[in-house]
């Protein structure tokens, strides 16, 4: 008996359902912020509605140089060669490349634009490398995950932007110890002789572990945007709107990277 034939969806109510799924991640986020939370602070003021813009419109170019990188990277075979060599040689690079260009951007000077835009650029481009290989993975993929990641990061960032002054700061001490776990738990299978129920454990605490803390970090640099936002008003710091967006363009990597895995991981038990 011949088994029946399944329809797959054409490519526009593909997109129509990665869509509706999307906004009905946002939706629930920001229901439930508003259902729990329905003492929300006061309008934004004009001195952090443009702090804030600045940040996300920097976040946005970022992300969008870092895609346009990447694919380059990756038709140029980039990603073959990163493959071929030593991981720990590749781990050492990826990582002094990106923290030596991020400390660049967060340390130079507002006033010095030519250096801050420099380091920038680098840092883009580091990230860029790191994320080329994604480019094997099937583009449907990639296009959902990126949907889900604007879903979630707006709707959180939306929440953060309306919540009470200060109210998500206090999350930074248990955020940066959660980072940790997530870390350690990634690269463990690359030190350490685990087994299979071991590796399993490991892959779920890097994966939704990571997903929940850097959606958490999220909402924290929001609030201390709107906090430097303030600060910056009384004179108290300089405006440094590019450092502020490497930490959001760094939440929004971490959570794409995260979904891509899991849907992937979706796809292929589908099969």
């Amino acid at each position: 008996m011949n088994d029946p034939v399944v329809a797959r969806p054409s490519p526009q109510e593909a997109w129509k359902r990665y869509a509706m799924t999307a906004g009905a991640v946002a939706v629930t986020i920001v229901g439930a912020e508003a259902f729990l939370n329905r003492d929300t602070r006061d309008p934004l003021s004009p001195a952090e509605q443009s702090y804030l813009h600045q940040s996300f419109a920097y976040t946005g170019g970022g992300l969008a140089l870092t895609a346009l990188a990447a694919r380059s990277m990756f038709t140029a075979g980039l990603p073959f060669r990163i493959m071929s060599a030593n991981p720990w040689l590749v781990l050492g690079v990826s990582l002094v490349g990106s923290i030596g260009t991020m400390m660049g951007v967060m340390y130079t000077p507002p006033e010095n634009t030519v250096q801050k835009h420099l380091f920038w650029l680098a840092f883009n481009a580091c990230q860029a490398a790191t994320l080329s290989p994604l480019f094997f993975v099937n583009p449907a993929v990639l296009s959902r995950a990126a949907l889900y990641t604007c879903g979630v990061v707006g709707s959180l960032s939306y929440v953060g932007a309306t919540a009470k002054n200060d109210k998500y700061l206090y999350m930074g001490g248990p955020l940066l110890a959660g980072v940790t776990v997530v870390a350690l738990s990634s690269l463990a299978p690359m030190a350490l002789p685990l087994g299979m129920r071991g590796l399993a454990i490991a892959e779920s605490i890097s994966l939704y572990g990571g997903l929940a803390v850097f959606s958490g970090f999220v909402l924290y640099d929001t609030q201390k945007i709107l906090n430097h936002a303030r600060l910056a008003e009384r004179g108290v710091i300089p405006a440094d709107p590019m450092k502020e967006s490497i930490s959001l363009e760094l939440d929004m990597i971490n959570i794409f990277i995260r979904l891509v895995q899991i849907l992937s991981m979706s796809g292929n038990r589908k099969k």
